[in-house]
């Protein structure tokens, strides 16, 4: 996901010989799946008429002089293997587990990860890598400091931090998805497109992409704004045992240089040098042994040793059954308090853009690294 920004909170920016310039370059929009926002700093047009964000201290600053050297492998420890399959200490007597459809989606309400134990802990990063997306309703994420959110977070992994997102001032680790209160830009986006669906697995060209991830609400339209989630383990299996065989021993390249290069072109920022890496085009959750595809639209670029007719062929065959697959989907509905905790290994996801209200959507995200992907042999 990625945020767009009508209000920001301030941060210096280097000085230039422009000063609209420089204010504008501050707050561009990131690389979006949607369409750029452009920030105009003569305008509070985008504020005049609506609330005030809820949490000013989630607003997204780019700050220029956050600059970051390669990320380095490092050694993942996933805490979803040391869970009790019972889940009694995630899931204890009393607590609402409502499943949105029989392999993906569940809400869950009754208690407060926040207060999770250690075993807590494990037994919810097993609980996603099941079922997928979780949605916890009635949670205090948004209210606890925020180096306590990304305390809890860091439970499951190194922190990730975006290359070019917004983020709250001090806490770059924070990924911010923010589409700002009289944001006009969505008529601007559907006089070219016809949908706002973009599916995708959260910065899959990284060397080790995001595992166990959470993204919580902050400020929300009345209605619309909902998020899509696709099972990549249930669209596997869907596929003929002959296909699915085809699959396994090809490998794909995840680019980030075309989200850095379209950032830098609206004057964003850039933490770090864009990467390419390769990944299995099938990879396998180190939990559940399950089988997921892995590639998507929005960051994968080719199959490795096919021809580009090849390529493009079979990734649209992959990317339309991913798509089209409502039976293996499910639609999360955000309300005040809902923390969404989903298994970025083995889903694609997209936000919608469909309210028509012009209210402020704004969500805050923390996105643990896993493992680097890895395949295991096919089996009929």
């Amino acid at each position: 996901m990625a945020p767009s920004a009508v209000e920001t909170a301030t941060i210096t920016v280097p000085a230039v010989s422009n000063w609209k310039l420089a204010a504008a370059a501050n707050h561009k929009d990131q690389y979006k799946e949607l369409s750029p926002v452009e920030f105009d700093p003569d305008s509070e047009a985008g504020k005049k008429g609506f609330n005030a964000a809820k949490y000013p201290r989630y607003l997204p600053t780019w700050n220029p002089s956050q600059k970051y050297p390669p990320l380095q492998p490092f050694e993942h420890y996933e805490h979803g293997k040391d869970a009790d399959p019972s889940f009694l200490d995630l899931l204890p007597s009393g607590t609402s587990v409502n499943h949105l459809t029989p392999t993906i989606g569940t809400e869950v309400s009754g208690i407060q990860l926040s207060s999770l134990s250690a075993a807590g802990k494990d037994q919810l990063a097993r609980f996603v890598a099941e079922r997928k997306v979780v949605a916890f309703r009635g949670q205090d994420f948004a209210d606890l400091p925020i180096e306590k959110a990304l305390e809890f977070g860091g439970y499951f992994g190194r922190h990730h931090i975006h290359p070019t997102s917004g983020s709250p001032e001090g806490y770059p680790e924070i990924h911010l998805v923010h589409r700002g209160a009289g944001d006009n830009s969505v008529d601007q986006f559907f006089a070219n497109r016809t949908s706002s669906v973009a599916w995708h697995s959260d910065v899959s060209y990284e060397q080790q992409p995001p595992g166990t991830t959470f993204l919580y609400i902050l400020d929300k339209p009345e209605v619309g704004g909902d998020t899509l989630f696709v099972d990549a383990v249930e669209a596997y299996n869907r596929l003929s045992p002959l296909f699915r065989e085809r699959l396994h021993g090809l490998k794909a390249t995840h680019s980030g240089i075309e989200q850095v290069n379209a950032a830098a072109a609206r004057g964003s920022i850039k933490r770090r040098e864009p990467v390419v890496n390769e990944h299995p085009v099938v990879r396998t959750h180190p939990v559940t042994g399950e089988k997921a595809l892995y590639v998507n639209p929005q960051f994968t670029r080719d199959i490795v040793g096919f021809k580009k007719e090849e390529s493009d062929a079979i990734l649209k065959f992959l990317y339309d059954h991913l798509a089209f697959g409502a039976d293996f989907q499910a639609r999360i509905h955000w309300e005040e308090g809902t923390v969404v905790v989903w298994d970025n290994r083995v889903t694609q996801h997209s936000a919608l853009i469909d309210w028509k209200n012009g209210q402020r959507r704004h969500l805050a995200r923390i996105t643990p690294q896993a493992e680097r992907p890895f395949e295991t042999p096919f089996k009929a």
